[in-house]
């Protein structure tokens, strides 16, 4: 008797621990795990405790119109790209420039924005002006973003020392308190940044290069799933112009499309 009952109560928890499992999956497979610094604005930032911006208001339109519930992480930016790497995340949303060295690791989508990497210096600074200004000074910008990238590509010969920052904030406030000479960033983020807390910056020159900005996904069943049906909610949202809303929402103008 007592063999039997042992017998029923294992095969009523095994088929509990069943259920549960199969329920456990189900909503992970409902749930995107997406990363952001946080500490972006405007794409990316916390207000009143809640993580919002463009990229976010972006992504949790794109996330709705799929069906999907973001289960969002924030982290340095270098450290979010080496989660989606080690797939514990499943994209990043964080204007993430779509360059060669990322297509040869990612599927990315079609660009939902655009962005050029764009110098600033102090305003009181009135020996910098163009490029050439810049050789043998010191320029900021956050460790891993592709700012720095293209930065060190427009001056190949280590024309300009470079300084890198795990987070915006620190890569910025060096050049508001002329510890450094420069600070590259995207420009509407930076025009977003000057607009917002009067920041004492001017613009040196054109950006360096424009780029399409898009969402990365790893080259793995879940990842080309995903990519396909973030691609066609990008293209409903921008028909929609639900994408345009939101950027000028938060920059003040179209950044959906390139600069002309």
């Amino acid at each position: 008797m007592s063999v039997k009952k042992f017998t029923l109560t294992a095969l009523l928890f095994g088929s509990i621990a069943l259920f549960d499992s199969d329920d456990v999956n189900a909503q992970d497979n409902n749930i995107l795990r997406i990363g952001s610094t946080g500490q972006s604005y405007p794409n990316g930032f916390q207000k009143d405790g809640k993580l919002v911006g463009f990229d976010v208001e972006t992504t949790e339109a794109i996330a709705k119109e799929l069906g999907y519930r973001v289960e969002w992480t924030t982290a340095e930016f270098a450290g979010l790209m080496g989660q989606l790497e080690s797939g514990r995340l499943d994209t990043v949303a964080n204007a993430v420039a779509i360059t060669p060295a990322r297509k040869e690791k990612y599927d990315f989508t079609q660009p939902y924005s655009y962005y050029g990497s764009q110098i600033v210096t102090h305003k009181d600074n009135t020996d910098i002006n163009n490029y050439a200004d810049l050789h043998g000074k010191t320029i900021s910008g956050v460790l891993g973003s592709n700012h720095i990238k293209n930065l060190e590509k427009h001056f190949p010969n280590k024309e300009v020392n470079v300084k890198t920052y795990e987070t915006r904030d620190g890569a910025m406030y060096d050049l508001v308190y002329k510890r450094v000479d420069g600070y590259v960033n995207s420009k509407p983020i930076l025009l977003a940044e000057i607009k917002r807390g009067n920041l004492p910056f001017k613009l040196v020159g054109n950006p360096l290069v424009i780029e399409e900005v898009g969402y990365a996904f790893a080259r793995n069943e879940r990842g080309q799933k995903l990519r396909a049906e973030f691609d066609q909610a990008i293209s409903k949202l921008k028909e929609k112009g639900t994408i345009k809303e939101i950027s000028i929402k938060y920059y003040g103008e179209d950044i959906t499309v390139p600069a002309q």
